[in-house]
C-alpha cells in the first residue's frame, strides 16, 4: 500500500498531466472528449480490439465503449470490420485520421511535457521519467516505441446493425 504523502504527489502531479492531454488536443478537443482520445490511443498503441477488450481496457462497460464508439465511427476515426482469425467476430480498429488524431496530439503533448521538464535540474528530469516509467509500467501503459506499425486498412463493414444479444453469446462483441 502506497503511503499518503506518495499519493498526495501523484495526485498533485496527474491534475498537471491532466492540463497538459487537454492542451494538447489543441482544435480536435472540440470534436473529441478524452475519453474518447483515451480510446483512440488504445487502438494505436494495442492495435484492433473486440468491443469487450477495449472496455477493459478503457475500464468501462462494454455498452459504454460501444456509444463511444459509434460516435467515433461517424466521426471517422475508427472502423468496424470482421476479425481475420474469427469472422463472426466484430473488431474496432483507428484509422488514418484517428491516427493522425493521436500524433498530433502527442507530438503537442511532448513539447508542453519538454518545457516542463527543462524547469528542472537534469538530475531531477531523469528522477521523474523513471519514476513515471514505473507508474506507467505499473498502470499497463504501452510506450510509445512499441506500439504496432499501422495495419492494413479493413474493409468496412456494410451497414452493421445492431442485433440483440441471442442466449449464449453473452460478452462477444
Amino acid at each position: 500500500m502506497a503511503d499518503e504523502a506518495t499519493v498526495d504527489a501523484v495526485l498533485t502531479a496527474s491534475r498537471t498531466l491532466v492540463a497538459v492531454a487537454t492542451q494538447s488536443l489543441g482544435a480536435a478537443a472540440e470534436d473529441t472528449t478524452i475519453a474518447q482520445y483515451r480510446a483512440l490511443v488504445v487502438l494505436a498503441s494495442r492495435g484492433p480490439q473486440r468491443m469487450t477488450g477495449l472496455a477493459a481496457a478503457l475500464d468501462v462497460t462494454p455498452s459504454t465503449a460501444g456509444r463511444m464508439c459509434d460516435r467515433l465511427l461517424r466521426k471517422g476515426l475508427i472502423r468496424r470490420h470482421r476479425a481475420r482469425a474469427d469472422r463472426r467476430a466484430v473488431q474496432v480498429s483507428i484509422t488514418a485520421a484517428g491516427r493522425e488524431i493521436v500524433d498530433q496530439a502527442t507530438a503537442r503533448r511532448r513539447a508542453l511535457i519538454a518545457g516542463i521538464l527543462g524547469r528542472l535540474p537534469a538530475r531531477q528530469q531523469s528522477a521523474v521519467a523513471s519514476a513515471l516509467a514505473a507508474f506507467a509500467a505499473a498502470a499497463g501503459e504501452i510506450p510509445d516505441s512499441q506500439w504496432p506499425a499501422d495495419p492494413p486498412p479493413a474493409p468496412p463493414l456494410a451497414r452493421m446493425k445492431r442485433e440483440p444479444a441471442r442466449s449464449g453469446t453473452a460478452g462477444r462483441s
